[in-house]
Formats: C-alpha cells, structure tokens, sequence
C-alpha cells in the first residue's frame, strides 16, 4: 500500500465531522482519566507479583493466574463492551466501568485468600475492559475523523502514564505503607473519577447528535449477530485485530506481571533496578507513541511499515536476549529490550487505525471491541505459557521467554495474508469519498 493511494481526501474535515476545540479536549479528558485509573489498577499487579506470591503461598503457574483471568475476562467483554457503547453510549459504560474496577481493587485490597484474590482481579479486568473501547468512541464523537490516530495514540499515552504510576509510585507505597493501604489508596482513584464522569462527560457535542435510534431494529441477538458479522467481515478489522494481537502482547505481559521476576531472579538485577527498568519500557512507549501518532496522522502509507518494524525489531531484541551466552545479560542488553518493548504499545494502536475506515461510526465500538481481543487474546496465551514452562523447568526463563516467537509467527502470518485486500477496500472507499465530498460542495461553489 503506498503512502499516496493510503491518504484521506486532504486535511480537511469530512461532512458532518464535529469540530474539536477545547470543549472537545476537556470532555475527552475526562474520558481519559478514567482510562488512566484503570490501567493503574490493571498493571498494578505488575509491581506486586512477588509479594503476591508470597502474600497467598502460591507458586509461578498460580501467580500467573491472576493475570490470565484478569486479561481472560478483560478480551471477553471487549465484543460485548463495543455493543454496549454503540447501543448505550460512552457515558454509562464509563461510569459501569469505574464502578466495577473500584469495587475489584478494594476487594483485592483486603483480600487474604486466593480464591477472594482471583474474584477481585476478574471483577476488576470486568470494569478495565469498558474504558479504552468507550474512549476509543467519545473521541471519534468530538474529534473530526482525521484526528482519529492522534486521539488512539493519545488515549494509549494515558495509559501508558498509569502504567507508569505503578512502576514508580505503587511499588514504593507497597514496601512503605503494605499491600491493603497501597491497593485502598488506588481503589478512592476509581470513585474519584466516578464523580467526574457523572458531572462533565458528554456523549457527543451540541449540534451532533447521532441519528435517532431503531430500538425495535437494535434489539435482541439478531442486532448483536448482525453487528459483530458485519464488523468481521471487513478485512480491515481482522487486519486491526491481527496487528494488535502481534504487537501488544510482548511489552504487556513483560510489564503486567513476569518482567519484574524475570530481572529480580533471573537477571539478578535489585529490586530498584527492577523497577528502573519497568519505567524505561513506559517512558519510550510514551515517545513512541507520540512520534506513531504523528507518522500515521501525516501519512496513513506508514501503518504497515511501521507495524512490521515493531514485530520484526521486537523478535531481534529477544532474539538477542536469550541467546546471549552465560547466565546473565550485560546491561546494554537488557536497557536495549526494553526500549524495544516500549514500542509494542503504540505499535498495537496502528490496529483501530485499519479498522476505522473499514466500518461506518455506527458499529465503531463493535469493530474496536474486536481489534482489542487481539492483544489481550495472545496475552493470555502468553502469560499461561510461560507460568506453565517455568514450572515445569524450574524457573528457565530463557524457554519460557521463547514461547513469545511462536505467537508472533501466527500473527505475522495473518498481517501478510490480510493486508493487500485490506488496503484495496480502503482506498476504493476513499475513492467514493472523494466523489462524495465534491457532490456536497458543488452547490455552495455554484451559488457563490
């Protein structure tokens, strides 16, 4: 696909886009804010996997658990999450989705047991699941559909600034204050942006509200099954989902639970060290998702680039990782992976950018719902493959670490399949967007 034939008709807003400004900016960021907290929640654990371990008695295959059921419900509720959001609109699902993760870091906060653990972290992987897809949303709501990449890239950097909260700040309460006043502490976060929500969130601006809706039509499992068959059917939304399932996973599962393990007890770095490490991969998944963000919005041609680029370098730095001769890697070694892994991030937005084009704003959410299963999907396979394979080789990271190439050759293979009939689709409809666009401006030229 070349970056010409990829462009959108100009820079100009297309018919009937809203208009942005600054009432655009604060509304989405309050939309924000609630992702924010959320990702603080999710990656939370992340920091934690040690003194969980030994909080519940629970070997490296349980511990992993906790993450798996976690991202296990979190892709299972992202179809349904999109229908939510198409049918009821950003606002209740944001404000459902605080309420469950609240309610699911408080519960893991005072919990004792492992069973009462699992069931806060599912609760909470429930309620982190309505946020990205209902951000996702509300921006292509306020935003003109330009903006589209910038609003994926930025929506991801709130995120990645939880991750980063956790990494800094979580893992220094934990040692100071202990693990019920770390957790409680962050659980008043979710009730805070609750307020906020309730009192400045605004489905769409004055002057753009959506077509009204056939609840006759948008009702029952004949809308749902339509919805979801027509999201599927466009390739570029299989391409979006492939593309986050191959570059996600990677940088997710190092920060949500076994990076820190792997370079506490494997790499015999300090437990600071550590931590100095998970900020790294946060701080240049944020400059990568600045500079994605600003590539794809100024030329669409760079999305499989850019995308290839991420898994390929991704497969080298671990590549590199393993296979280095000794126990443990220099340095430079490790300080270079997580660099990498910074991109993985942003590189898995690169997927809601394929499938916007292929759907109509209507079944925006579905689609994006779909795409989001795709990283959280091979994160799950992930995670459990390498808790599994530490256990049954006694903690060999450099096996269970490998699993990672298996994951990333079938969805590399799907990309390659998917993308040429992909990019013909778009720009036959930018094509017609063209002609559209002229029809509605004739008539303004003619009457100047």
């Amino acid at each position: 696909m070349t970056a010409a034939a990829e462009k959108p008709p100009g820079n100009r807003a297309l018919p009937g886009d809203p208009p942005g400004g600054d009432r655009a900016v604060f509304v989405w960021g309050v939309g924000t804010l609630v992702y924010f907290v959320a990702v603080v929640h999710r990656t939370s654990l992340g920091v934690a996997g040690i003194d969980a371990a030994a909080r519940f008695h629970i070997g490296a295959s349980a511990l992993s658990t906790f993450s798996i059921l976690q991202v296990l419900v979190y892709a299972g509720m992202q179809i349904p999450v999109g229908l939510m959001v198409d049918r009821l609109g950003t606002k209740k699902v944001l404000m459902l989705g605080a309420v469950l993760f609240t309610a699911g870091q408080g519960a893991f906060a005072l919990s004792h047991s492992y069973g009462m653990a699992l069931g806060a972290r599912a609760v909470l992987g429930c309620g982190d699941a309505m946020t990205f897809v209902a951000v996702l949303r509300l921006g292509s709501r306020w935003f003109p559909s330009r903006r589209g990449p910038m609003i994926a890239q930025g929506t991801a950097l709130f995120g990645v600034a939880g991750n980063l909260i956790s990494t800094v700040l979580l893992s220094r309460l934990l040692h100071s204050a202990g693990w019920t006043p770390t957790f409680l502490g962050t659980a008043i976060g979710g009730a805070f942006v609750l307020v906020l929500v309730a009192l400045f969130l605004k489905d769409h601006p004055e002057g753009y509200v959506p077509a009204p809706t056939d609840h006759a039509a948008h009702a029952g499992f004949g809308y749902v099954r339509r919805q979801i068959a027509d999201a599927w059917r466009e390739p570029g939304t299989r391409l979006g989902m492939w593309t986050h399932f191959t570059t996600q996973f990677s940088g997710m599962v190092f920060l949500l639970l076994w990076g820190l393990p792997y370079l506490v007890e494997d790499q015999g770095l300090s437990r600071g060290a550590a931590g100095g490490m998970l900020t790294l991969v946060v701080v240049a998944n944020m400059v990568f998702g600045l500079l994605f963000g600003q590539l794809i919005a100024r030329h669409h041609g760079l999305r499989m680039p850019l995308t290839l680029g991420v898994i390929v370098t991704t497969a080298a730095a671990w590549a590199l990782t393993l296979s280095w001769p000794g126990g443990q890697d220099p340095l430079w070694v490790l300080i270079l992976l997580c660099v990498v892994l910074g991109a993985c991030g942003p590189g898995s937005m690169i997927g809601f950018d394929f499938a916007r084009p292929a759907n109509p704003p209507e079944r925006f959410g579905t689609a994006s719902g779909i795409v989001n299963i795709g990283g959280f999907t091979a994160s799950v396979l992930a995670l459990f493959a390498i808790g599994v394979l530490l256990d049954a080789t006694g903690d060999n990271y450099r096996i269970a670490w490998s699993s990672l190439f298996v994951l990333q050759a079938v969805g590399t293979t799907q990309i390659l399949r998917l993308h040429r009939t992909a990019g013909r689709l778009e720009r036959e409809r930018i094509a017609v967007s063209r002609v559209e666009s002229v029809h509605l401006t004739a008539p303004a030229r003619v009457s100047d």
